[in-house]
């Protein structure tokens, strides 16, 4: 112990560390989704929950294979106990590579589609009711995958280059973090309309380095996973920059990652493997909101106030129940009752907090 406790001292500096985090206590639901038996979960890289506690996932199921011939999205949705009832956008045009999903206040089912580059909004009933942005034309010559030339080009007004989430404010404007290449939030009003963006690539406040998933708190303050840059960015409902959260919590550095080798610290460049580095975030319903943010290694849950105070944490990297492999969205319908999906270990997490005291 003295040794481990020498080697967190050393890695404090790395990150500014915050000292006297607690631990959650929680537990995992064993065997929640029931599939059919001819269904099977590809990567988990979204789930949400309707206002019914309905479980919706979005996995990257079916065939694979280059975006632009791909269709590795499938859209599952599931009772509170976990009976199978459907599936949404069978052989849907949209349908690439599935990368988040989530339920409006109105239980529409909108859906980010990282291959396609589209954001699709159903109705409850399952039917389209909105499309943003265009898939690439499987006629044209150029059609293959996106390039990341230097300088990057100038994004285009309601088109998405490898786009990752979307979220609202009570107003009905819809925020999507666009994505990969673009590095810019876009923001569309209720029916649909080109509003404006913010953003582009750096490390400076208001850029970003893949920003990952999106959230929006209950006074339309916008807040950003910048997953590259190790941080949650907070805005207003006008893109204007307002504070940036990073999380900083001890670990032991001998800990295992889900998958490859442990990364060698301290991290330069992209730091989406960094401890704390923002994977997926979710907010809880008002009054009373809180935020969680997971990430990629050591594979730890962490729950913070609005403010970014870290008020505990949960979790590490595996394969069993109650640890994490990749986790790529999280749904908090409540305080202490969690959903997440993980691209490594094929599945969805149903986690019951204890309430921290």
């Amino acid at each position: 112990m003295k040794s481990f406790a020498v080697v967190l001292l050393l890695i404090c500096p790395l990150f500014g560390q915050q000292a006297r985090v607690p631990e959650i206590q929680y537990r995992s639901i064993p065997d929640l989704l029931k599939l059919p038996a001819d269904i099977y979960l590809g990567e988990a890289a979204g789930v949400a929950v309707n206002s019914k506690g309905h479980i919706f996932v979005f996995s990257r199921g079916n065939n694979t294979g280059p975006a632009y011939g791909a269709s590795a999205a499938q859209l599952l949705e599931f009772k509170p106990d976990g009976t199978f009832v459907r599936e949404v956008g069978h052989n849907l045009y949209a349908w690439s590579y599935a990368h988040a999903v989530k339920i409006d206040n109105q239980d529409d089912i909108w859906v980010a589609d990282k291959g396609s580059d589209m954001v699709i909004k159903f109705t409850p009933a399952g039917r389209v009711a909105m499309v943003f942005g265009r898939k690439q034309e499987a006629s044209a010559e150029e059609a293959g995958a996106l390039k990341h030339p230097k300088p990057p080009l100038a994004p285009v007004d309601g088109v998405f280059r490898q786009v990752t989430d979307m979220a609202w404010d009570n107003a009905g404007n819809t925020y999507i973090s666009d994505g990969y290449i673009n590095s810019r939030i876009a923001k569309f009003d209720k029916d649909g309309n080109w509003l404006k963006s913010w953003g582009e690539p750096g490390d400076q406040p208001g850029q970003f380095n893949t920003p990952h998933s999106i959230a929006v708190d209950a006074t339309g303050k916008v807040y950003v996973a910048d997953r590259g840059n190790r941080r949650i960015q907070v805005f207003d409902g006008d893109g204007k920059f307002l504070r940036q959260i990073t999380i900083d919590v001890p670990f032991d550095p001998n800990t295992r990652p889900a998958i490859g080798d442990r990364p060698t610290l301290p991290i330069t460049g992209s730091q989406t493997m960094a401890p704390g580095a923002p994977w997926a975030i979710c907010i809880t319903p008002p009054p009373n909101q809180v935020l969680y943010s997971s990430d990629g290694y050591p594979g730890r849950i962490y729950k913070l106030t609005l403010e970014g105070q870290v008020l505990g944490m949960l979790g590490e990297s595996g394969k069993q129940l109650k640890q994490f492999g990749w986790i790529h969205e999280m749904a908090c319908p409540s305080e202490n009752e969690l959903y997440v999906s993980e691209l490594l270990n094929w599945r969805i997490q149903k986690l019951i907090l204890e309430p921290v005291h």
